[in-house]
């Protein structure tokens, strides 16, 4: 569904197939491209089979997530279609991408996303494209957070109908006066599920030593709360009963419309959406998840009590290096406040290790760390240099086979104490939403468990036959005593219906 009217064009006919690589942040971005896209006449899907374009929103973050994306490029060359590379690692190498990888017929970057259509007629026509350029993006916006809202720069999943001229389903022309809620949403869906993810904000002020993404997604610019509520209530309409708040920094959400405490205040709006029965926040940086809005995520209704706070790492002298802040206790004191509100809280991390001067000190004062806070899901990834940052020419780089030894001792303690914390539920009450329904198996998520990352909820019936899983369709959410586990995974019995997801008629 998309809320911009189709119109006759030359590529009346033509078939996209868009693929998307890396976070939930780029699957929004190829649903805004997937509107342009259906605007202007293309059939869109994500299938590549009788294509006649296949183009690839492409992850560039790490060396693993940039080598998937150009199998997934080379893979699309095979099928015959052209093959047009978008997203972030087209961003950020641009020239360098074309250049390697002559099976592209085109690399485009995020300025010619609000022209992706005639990018894609140019590409079917045999027209060469130059390759995007790269750039700093973090240049192109006001040095001044306040400053940005107006700056006329693309970025990508902000766009909106007064950038497409084209009328709403209405016949509303709307221009940059017209309220958010009165324009239609530039999205259409890729899939039916019953969760979405809903992107606050693009970019990131920060300047982690680690990172490259500041450089190619630019400064950090918020939605306004009526545009995303406006999202929110069409999502809710399309079928979406979770909302995942998506962003590069959550918790810088409004530091440039004036309050940065803005999204506190906007948790419970969400979750009033009609249709809306879970809002989770994701992506917050511990070092600016003030106590206001650990309340706010802890305690109001139809927000998940779920913390996905980014640590990277415990030991101080590492968080310095990284230019992050924090400390073992100061972020197990977190986590207790946290939990001091919602006892049954949900928490997940990811962490680097083998960072420039890490030292087997700071290795064991992770493992204190990560053996204290009773993480529900843990992400441990091995450091590498990547191009354009600051830790990339650090010195003290630690040695290959120390990070591989480092890396398999963190993961599998990290598994380890998953599977210990996913045991500590058992007995408990837990609120499932139904993702799927598939030949008797229930598969759903808890409160703590957010899509595909952290694990899942089987939902089975009591020996005794009084629930009838049969009955159950995506979307419902669910009441359900906690059985057993498999990992981080839970097993439940179901004890009663939440709220029933509407069901189709006919």
């Amino acid at each position: 569904m998309v809320s911009a009217t189709s119109s006759s064009s030359s590529a009346a006919g033509r078939r996209v197939a868009l693929l998307t690589l890396g976070c939930a942040r780029n699957e929004v971005d190829s649903e805004e491209l997937a509107a342009r896209l259906h605007a202007d006449g293309w059939q869109v899907s994500t299938d590549g089979e009788g294509a006649d374009v296949v183009l690839v929103n492409t992850c560039g973050f790490v060396e693993k997530a940039k080598q998937d994306s150009i199998q997934t490029l080379l893979a699309a060359a095979e099928t015959g279609a052209k093959v047009v590379a978008a997203g972030c690692m087209a961003e950020r190498y641009g020239r360098e991408l074309a250049d390697s990888l002559p099976e592209a017929q085109a690399v485009l970057g995020f300025d010619d996303y609000p022209e992706i259509a005639a990018r894609l007629d140019a590409v079917l026509a045999g027209t060469e494209l130059p390759a995007h350029t790269p750039r700093d993006r973090r240049e192109l916006l006001p040095l001044t957070p306040v400053a940005r809202q107006r700056s006329g720069v693309v970025v990508p999943g902000h766009g909106g109908a007064a950038e497409t001229g084209r009328p709403a389903d209405s016949a509303l022309l709307a221009d940059e006066h017209t309220p958010a809620h009165l324009r239609p949403v530039l999205r259409r869906r890729l899939d039916s599920g019953p969760v979405a993810s809903l992107k606050l904000a693009s970019g990131c002020d920060r300047r982690c030593a680690f990172c490259a993404i500041p450089a190619f997604r630019g400064a950090f610019v918020s939605r306004t709360p009526d545009e995303l509520l406006a999202e929110a209530e069409w999502l809710a309409k399309s079928g979406v009963r979770e909302l995942v708040l998506v962003s590069e920094n959550s918790t810088s959400y409004g530091k440039d419309l004036g309050d940065p405490r803005l999204l506190e205040k906007l948790l419970p709006q969400l979750a009033a959406v009609d249709g809306i029965v879970r809002v989770r926040a994701s992506y917050l940086q511990p070092a600016e998840t003030r106590p206001g809005l650990v309340e706010a995520i802890a305690t109001t209704p139809g927000v998940a009590a779920y913390f996905d706070l980014s640590f990277q790492h415990s030991s101080e002298p590492v968080l310095r290096r990284m230019r992050r802040f924090g400390s073992t206790d100061r972020f197990l004191d977190l986590l207790a406040t946290a939990r001091e509100l919602a006892p049954d809280a949900g928490a997940r991390s990811n962490f680097i290790v083998g960072f420039p001067g890490e030292t087997r000190a700071d290795v064991e004062e992770l493992v204190r760390f990560l053996s204290a806070a009773r993480l529900d899901a843990i992400g441990v990834f091995d450091y590498s240099d990547e191009d354009g940052t600051e830790a990339a020419g650090l010195p003290g780089k630690v040695s290959a086979a120390t990070v591989k030894r480092r890396y398999d001792r963190l993961a599998a303690l990290a598994d380890e104490l998953c599977s210990q914390r996913a045991e500590e539920r058992i007995g408990a009450t837990v609120e499932v939403l139904v993702d799927s329904v598939d030949g008797g198996v229930v598969e759903g998520r808890a409160a703590h468990q957010a899509p595909e990352v952290d694990g899942s909820t089987t939902l089975v019936a009591p020996e005794d036959g009084t629930v009838d899983l049969t009955a159950l369709r995506p979307g419902d959410l669910v009441r359900a005593t906690v059985t057993g586990t498999e990992g981080v995974d839970l097993i439940a019995v179901p004890d009663g219906m939440i709220s029933a997801a509407p069901r189709r008629v006919g």
